[in-house]
């Protein structure tokens, strides 16, 4: 089965449009592009389905490579069977090729290899294949004694030595007993008795035992970190009647056989000494792999739903990192993200400035108009909370801000710091110190969390589960591709965007990002998608991957403001003019004449006429309506506060709107206003779950332990 077929058969897909999206990925195109604007050729696949398609074909490329490296290996030294090959070349996992290629792979010196040097091999055939002859064990034997193996024990152990490895290295024996210890094996951990837990992070697993098919990802993961520290001790545990049959089914003992103890020994000897413990690290390797991918997808999913929160465009924000010690952070930022003002301020332990503090920061709402004040939620959060809502009540007793209410929002500010020190940062803030750059950051999240938060490393934004502990180039890529994926639904704005922003943009990268910019400073802004040719380095290529995600909002092509690419603008005009309508006429004036005429027309008769595919005619329609329509506004907004509330508020009963901070395998936490985030259990979760992190939901109070500072939350319909 050819590769196209054979993914269209996994995933389900039409063959044709497997084929097709193989050669548009096999030239260079990116996910992006091929989601957004070639449906024809694909089947309309999203992004998601490319993205499987496309690790799909990179894995099954690099089996067949590894496949005929095997092949090539083993036919070089002469022992590529008929047999063999068949095998290797049915081969459907990596797995199964690596143990179909192991007794062939070199070794280091091993019990078998030393016995094989002594010319202990043939005994060990009459042992497989359980001669009957009439011979007793120290005629079999003697043949094979030497200076050195001089006696038939020395012989014997020798053969089992050699009997007990080619056992080991049974393919199909390898496979059935990982299969079985995976279905039927028990996990065990413990913890070692002279380690240090003093915060008991690992108590859970001090005495734990589970089947390995309900192990859960979290555990894993956790149990992994715990071994790793030294705290824990783990096995895994195939039961004996599982392996045997796998190695009676094999090698089948004959008792008539004056060798079938002998065979007995070996069988054993390869369980316990070889293949049981390799099968162990094959299956805890299976489960971590496992582990990491669903860990990865957990990132992947809250960082999305983090970027894809809906920005407060057009209002002046203060923003406070919050301190002790070295004081509290304050960035003012008009509507655009430029820093008005900064300032540092000392309202809490050791200097308690409490009053020094409310007053300036009521200086620097009422002098720049301040309409918003974001608190990153770090040390000292909810410390500021309770400050800003004092703030709040004594500007609106003495109603000296004539403005609209003030509000205030906690933000999260994974990642302040590593921005504030970054090049980027030094680059964008040069004159600003490295501790107040952080408060612009968060000031700026409000604005537009994607824009802000493409400037760090998705690894630091801290929404995901043991991250450091998967590999971290897988970690990357997964990351990177969910910015990729959110920076091009959402779109760029050539002219404003940050060369972090338009790195992410599909066809672009950092060197080009660089350039855009460079060429915009130098030249003025960009007046239509077409200028974007002038910069260096951005050639064809590079312009048909990323001009349909390039905004040019007020340039000389209304068509410029819009997802619809250039190559498809004189299809809009064609549709246009069937509407009877014209480029020029603003998308407000042309909604309802569009939406009336789009309900009398045939999609397919229009794409029949128009030489065009049905969806990429939606698609622009779509866009002639609604030009450059930003995804991130059909999600709730963040919610404002005035006030702030204690533990010591909270009542069982208790109805809340809350903010979902991050999701994990076991609940999901939910700040709800108070200084710790509440724990929504999975168990209280609706079915199928419909919240992501970022959303903004409605909960009830379970349970408040104070002491603890735990808070179980329940879900309201």
């Amino acid at each position: 089965m050819n590769l196209s077929r054979q993914i269209a058969s996994q995933l389900k897909l039409d063959p044709e449009n497997v084929e097709a999206t193989i050669e548009l990925l096999d030239e260079g195109n990116t996910i992006p592009f091929i989601a957004r604007y070639r449906k024809e050729l694909t089947g309309a696949m999203d992004e998601d389905k490319l993205r499987q398609l496309q690790a799909m074909l990179v894995g099954l490329r690099n089996l067949n490579k590894r496949r005929q490296t095997i092949l090539d290996t083993i036919a070089g030294r002469e022992k590529l069977t008929p047999e063999l090959e068949s095998k290797i070349l049915a081969a459907d996992s990596l797995t199964l090729l690596e143990d179909l290629y192991r007794p062939y792979k070199p070794k280091r010196r091993t019990r078998a290899s030393i016995a094989k040097e002594k010319g202990l091999q043939g005994l060990a055939k009459l042992i497989l294949l359980q001669t009957k002859d009439r011979r007793n064990i120290k005629e079999i034997a003697t043949p094979f004694l030497s200076d050195e193996v001089p006696t038939i024990e020395e012989a014997f152990m020798g053969a089992r030595d050699i009997v007990a490895e080619t056992i080991s290295d049974n393919a199909e024996v390898r496979q059935v007993v990982r299969e079985k210890g995976l279905r039927w094996g028990r996990f065990t951990a413990n913890k070692i008795d002279t380690a240090k837990d003093e915060r008991g992070v690992y108590k859970t697993y001090y005495q734990f035992s589970a089947p390995v098919f309900r192990l859960k990802p979290y555990q894993i993961l956790a149990i992994n970190r715990g071994e790793a520290e030294k705290v824990l001790r783990t096995k895994i545990e195939v039961p004996e009647r599982d392996w045997r049959q796998a190695l009676n089914t094999a090698y089948r003992t004959d008792r008539r056989s004056i060798l079938a103890e002998q065979l007995d020994l070996a069988k054993g000897d390869a369980a316990k000494r070889l293949l049981l413990p390799a099968i162990e690290r094959d299956i805890r390797s299976t489960l971590t792999d496992q582990s990491t991918t669903h860990a990865i997808s957990v990132f992947a999913a809250n960082l999305r739903n983090l970027l894809l929160q809906p920005p407060l465009s057009g209002r002046i924000i203060l923003g406070i990192d919050p301190g002790y010690r070295t004081g509290s952070k304050v960035a003012v930022v008009d509507s655009t993200g430029r820093v008005l003002d900064s300032a540092t301020i000392y309202p809490h332990p050791p200097q308690k400035k409490k009053q020094e503090t409310l007053n300036l920061l009521k200086k620097l709402i009422l002098h720049h108009g301040v309409e918003l004040i974001a608190i990153g939620n770090g040390t000292a959060s909810r410390e500021t909370e309770q400050l800003v809502a004092q703030l709040i009540q004594e500007m609106t007793d003495d109603n000296s801000k004539n403005q609209e209410e003030l509000h205030y929002l906690i933000v999260n500010e994974a990642g302040a710091s590593v921005y504030s020190a970054s090049p980027l940062a030094r680059a964008e803030l040069p004159d600003l110190d490295v501790t107040i750059r952080g408060a612009v950051s968060i000031a700026r999240r409000v604005q537009d969390p994607l824009a802000e938060l493409v400037k760090i490393d998705s690894r630091s934004i801290g929404v995901g589960m043991y991250q450091h502990d998967v590999n971290q180039k897988d970690l990357r890529n997964a990351l990177d591709s969910v910015v990729e994926s959110v920076v091009n639904k959402v779109g760029v704005e050539v002219n404003t965007a940050s060369p972090a922003l338009l790195t992410h943009v599909a066809g672009v990268g950092p060197k080009l990002a660089n350039n855009i910019t460079t060429h915009r400073e130098e030249n003025g802004p960009f007046s239509n998608r077409t200028e974007l040719r002038k910069v260096a380095g951005f050639g064809p290529k590079s312009f048909e991957q990323a001009a349909g995600f390039l905004r040019i909002q007020n340039g000389d092509n209304p068509l410029d403001a819009s997802a619809i690419h250039p190559e498809s603008y004189n299809l809009a005009r064609a549709i246009l003019g069937r509407a009877g309508l014209s480029i020029e006429i603003p998308p407000v004036e042309r909604i309802d004449a569009l939406g009336q005429w789009r309900a009398e027309e045939a999609m397919e008769t229009l794409a029949t006429d128009l030489s065009a595919g049905v969806p990429t005619i939606k698609d622009v329609l779509e866009q002639l309506v609604r030009p450059g329509r930003d995804p991130r506004e059909d999600l709730p907004a963040p919610i404002l506060r005035s006030d702030v509330l204690s533990l010591d508020d909270l009542k069982p009963g208790m109805n809340l709107k809350g903010t979902v901070r991050n999701v994990v395998d076991f609940g999901a936490f939910v700040d709800i206003g108070v200084k710790n985030d509440g724990l929504l259990h999975r168990s209280q979760w609706p079915n199928p779950p419909n919240f992501a992190a970022g959303d903004v939901i409605e909960v009830t109070i379970l349970q408040v332990e104070a002491e603890r500072g735990r808070i179980s939350l329940g879900w309201i319909d």
